[in-house]
């Protein structure tokens, strides 16, 4: 009788909105884009981006296309594309993203990384970390004097790239 239509979300269009005044408890998962103004406990999964209003309180874990923090975040946050933290918003978690911009007055607590694009063979993106946990040796491990190294080439690396 029915006929379920398979439609295909479009990521940039807001789909799902947590309104102020609500309580949302459990996960949360969306092809399309999601705003929270409200407040949700439980991770946050979607494949368009991920917008916290100023009044919008979460404790989630996000991963999201593109993350922007108007409100207050405290788990971590991966963005594959920019997590921009607005001159109202607080994070107070680690973060992942390929871009990050912090205006004045946005509060960060907590450690980054900045994500790597790799072109795959079929056309596809693959986000990974910039520290390649592969490229190590697994016979030999470093020394103190070349952990130190690295961790110092790393940090300018970091400074120079955000």
């Amino acid at each position: 009788m029915f006929k379920s239509k398979k439609t295909k979300l479009d990521p940039n269009m807001t789909d799902t909105l947590i309104g102020e005044g609500t309580h949302f408890e459990g996960r949360l998962k969306s092809e399309a884009s999601i705003r929270i103004e409200g407040h949700i406990v439980g991770d946050i999964d979607s494949q368009g981006d991920v917008t916290i209003g100023e009044n919008g309180e979460a404790r989630s874990n996000i991963n999201a296309r593109h993350v922007i923090l108007a409100g207050q975040v405290t788990g971590n946050v991966q963005a594959a594309g920019k997590l921009t933290i607005k001159a109202t918003g607080k994070l107070h978690g680690n973060l992942s993203a390929m871009e990050l911009a912090i205006e004045p007055g946005g509060v960060f607590l907590g450690t980054s990384s900045k994500l790597a694009q790799e072109t795959q063979p079929e056309g596809e993106a693959k986000l990974s970390s910039i520290d390649d946990p592969n490229a190590a040796s697994a016979s030999s491990a470093p020394s103190p004097a070349q952990t130190a190294a690295k961790l110092e080439e790393s940090t300018a690396t970091v400074l120079r790239s955000w």
